[in-house]
């Protein structure tokens, strides 16, 4: 089952699509990534899915990724009494650690926020429908005014932009959803609410190399460490939901520009989320507006975009994966996509490897070849012809099935199982075959293949071949 477009599409499995049946439509209308929310649902609903992907695996004989998604330290107020109320602009309001110490307290059972907060400081509550200004703080209290009014329920999400909060991105219910995810067998590990590379070597140590890890990319101080935080992952997610929260929303824009750019510098894929098509979930078509915003990713760069609500809960999940799956293959059709797409030109290191991949995709370009083929052990000589976005597709051949699944996520990467190699006329032959099978090669047209000598070793890339189709 080939794709024709070289973004990939992530869909957030929920109750409108975690039947068998509606997994199977939505990953042949363009699926290559379903991911698992943790947030919501027991881990028997998970283990059900993932069990139900690996069966449409086998049937449609294609590698298919699984990203869990953990659901991190969301901070919440706790129970207000009667279980709403109403503020208003002016209004002087209570934060107290624990329940409240009067009828009109809002309780905040989060030690953190009051070992971190200032006066001065904002407070955003319900993703910024309300919002406070902290005037005074006490032991186990701090008091603020009422910037923005509103109704206040409980358990509604709080943020603290630009506040570093002492807290694990791993809470105890995340260590147990993670340990339960890796039991499984899921191909990606997406870490939430991440502040500093010591985030992600505490998630490394617990997740090693069973899985791959994702930085989700939700408030400032990630920004702020941006560079240490794509070094220390496998991938990137841009999540706009919170961050459009605790960073002003004009700003998000050209922060998704600066997080795709240094993924693809660090060779490291990266998925644009959160209210991509959001009108679908109740209505069966998107807004220009949000077609555009799809599109802006893909002239970006990304390496994948996604469906949170809109497959998870919505109304139409097949049509919105149909549907983003029509705007990137006309994006990336389209004459301005090539240039604007290599318009940023990555920063080459000088070492074989590099060197080698960099002149397969330049040489794949200028012959006008089919396709690159790519003998890849762990994936990074894949990664590495992709972040140069070649014209050609990538079909890269691992003799690994957890590679194989991982690269779903890859920009212009088809994924196909192949042993490992014992020869020079193996590895030609190998990537002849596999690109004809796969539907990729055509007679009297060239094939570039990369791979490497010693055969089999990881880490070995330096070799090129150019190869003609026969008719």
């Amino acid at each position: 089952m080939r794709r024709y477009r070289k973004a990939k599409i992530v869909a957030t499995v929920g109750p409108s699509s975690a039947s068998p049946e509606m997994l199977r439509r939505l990953f042949v209308a363009g699926v290559d990534v379903f991911r698992m929310n943790f947030s919501h649902g027991a881990q028997a609903d998970h283990a059900a899915v993932y069990h139900s992907i690996r069966a449409l695996e086998v049937e449609c004989k294609r590698p298919i990724a699984i990203l869990q998604d953990l659901q991190g330290p969301k901070i919440r107020i706790g129970a207000i009494d009667g279980g709403q109320r109403a503020i208003a602009a002016g209004d002087a309001v209570a934060f107290v650690l624990g329940g409240p110490a009067q009828a009109d307290d809002i309780p905040l059972p989060h030690k953190e926020i009051f070992d971190s907060i200032a006066p001065g400081q904002e407070i955003l509550i319900d993703d910024g429908r309300v919002r406070a200004r902290v005037e005074a703080i006490e032991d186990r209290r701090f008091t603020a005014r009422v910037v923005t009014g509103g109704m206040l329920s409980s358990r509604k999400g709080v943020n603290l932009p630009g506040v570093m909060l002492g807290l694990s991105p791993l809470t105890e219910k995340d260590r147990a959803d993670l340990a339960f995810g890796l039991e499984l067998g899921v191909d990606w590990v997406a870490l939430s609410f991440v502040q500093s590379a010591a985030d992600m070597i505490e998630a490394r140590a617990l997740v090693g190399d069973r899985a791959a890890l994702m930085a989700k990319i939700e408030r400032p101080s990630a920004l702020t460490n941006i560079e240490d935080i794509v070094q220390l992952s496998d991938g990137i997610m841009v999540a706009r939901g919170d961050l459009g929260v605790e960073i002003p929303a004009e700003d998000v824009p050209a922060r998704q520009k600066e997080i795709i750019r240094q993924c693809r510098l660090a060779s490291k894929p990266v998925i644009v989320a959160t209210q991509m098509l959001d009108s679908m979930v109740n209505a069966p078509a998107p807004t220009r507006a949000e077609a555009s915003d799809v599109a802006t990713a893909i002239y970006d760069g990304a390496d994948a975009v996604m469906l949170s609500a809109e497959s998870a809960s919505g109304k139409y999940p097949v049509e919105a994966v149909a549907m983003m799956d029509k705007i990137i293959g006309k994006t990336e059709a389209h004459e301005f996509y090539r240039s604007i797409v290599t318009a940023i030109e990555p920063d080459l290191e000088f070492t074989p490897p590099h060197v080698v991949a960099e002149s397969a995709a330049s040489i794949a370009d200028r012959l006008g070849a089919t396709v690159v083929a790519a003998f890849t052990s762990s994936g990074v000589t894949a990664a590495r012809i992709a972040r140069q976005r070649p014209a050609a597709p990538v079909v890269a051949l691992t003799p690994h099935e957890s590679v194989a699944r991982r690269l779903c996520l890859l920009w212009g990467a088809h994924s196909v199982l192949s042993a490992d190699i014992q020869s020079y006329e193996e590895m030609v032959q190998r990537a002849t075959q596999a690109t004809l099978d796969e539907g990729f090669a055509a007679a009297n047209r060239h094939i570039v293949i990369v791979g490497g000598i010693p055969f089999g070793e990881a880490g070995s890339t330096n070799n090129i071949r150019v190869v003609q189709i026969a008719a």
